[in-house]
C-alpha cells in the first residue's frame, strides 16, 4: 500500500470516528455533579484524584480533601496544597496503614471523625470538588457504615463532584458511582526491591 492510500484510509477512519463522537457528544448534554471511584491494586488512584484537584483549582473551584488512613506522614500533595489555603481545605485524618496501627477501635474512631469532616464538605455548595482519599479502605474494613456514606453522598449539592479512592471499592459504592476506574498492576518497582520514594509514591 502506497503512502497516499494510507493517508486516505486514515482520513476516512477519522471522519467516521468524528461522526460517531459528535453524535455521542450531542446526546450528553446534562450537567450535574459526578461521583468518581478510583479503585484496584495498581498505582495511581490518589495520584489521579490529586490531578483532578489541580484541574479544579485551574477552573477556580474550591476543593475539600479528607484523607482516611493516611496522616502519619506528610505527603507531597499535602505539603503542596497547603500553600493554597483559600482554594483547598486539606485534612489528613488517619494515623497510618492498618498493618501499622493494628488497633481497629482507634482506626474506627479516626474514620468517624474523618467522615464528620467529609460531611461538612458534602453539605457545602461552595465546595466544587471533594476528594475522599482512601475512603474505600475505611469502608472495606467496616470502619464506617456504607449505607450512611451513600446517603450522605446522595444528599450533596447538585453540582458538587466527589472522588473516592482506595483499593477494594464495595459493590454498593460502585453501583451509585457515575465513573469507576480500576487501576491494574502490570509492573511495580517495589516488587523489584525499589523503595517507595518522595515525589513518586508519597
Amino acid at each position: 500500500m502506497n503512502e497516499d492510500n494510507i493517508h486516505t484510509r486514515h482520513l476516512r477512519r477519522m471522519q467516521r470516528k468524528k461522526e460517531l463522537m459528535d453524535h455521542k457528544i450531542e446526546q450528553a448534554q446534562r450537567r450535574t455533579g459526578v461521583l468518581l471511584v478510583h479503585t484496584g491494586n495498581g498505582k495511581g488512584k490518589s495520584s489521579s484524584a490529586f490531578g483532578m484537584v489541580m484541574r479544579a483549582m485551574g477552573h477556580g473551584m474550591k476543593v475539600g480533601v479528607v484523607q482516611f488512613i493516611k496522616g502519619a506522614m506528610s505527603t507531597g500533595e499535602e505539603i503542596f496544597l497547603r500553600r493554597f489555603p483559600d482554594e483547598v481545605q486539606f485534612h489528613a485524618m488517619g494515623e497510618g496503614y492498618t498493618w501499622e496501627t493494628q488497633n481497629r477501635e482507634r482506626d474506627m474512631e479516626k474514620a468517624a471523625l474523618a467522615w464528620q469532616q467529609a460531611k461538612m464538605f458534602l453539605n457545602d455548595p461552595a465546595i466544587g470538588l471533594v476528594v475522599l482519599d482512601e475512603l474505600n479502605i475505611a469502608l472495606k474494613y467496616h470502619y464506617l457504615d456504607v449505607q450512611q456514606v451513600i446517603n450522605d453522598l446522595d444528599a450533596r449539592p447538585e453540582m458538587q463532584h466527589v472522588v473516592v479512592t482506595g483499593r477494594g471499592a464495595l459493590p454498593e459504592l460502585i453501583e451509585i458511582a457515575d465513573t469507576v476506574t480500576e487501576m491494574q498492576v502490570v509492573k511495580h518497582a517495589f516488587k523489584e526491591g525499589i523503595v517507595a520514594q518522595a515525589g513518586v509514591e508519597w
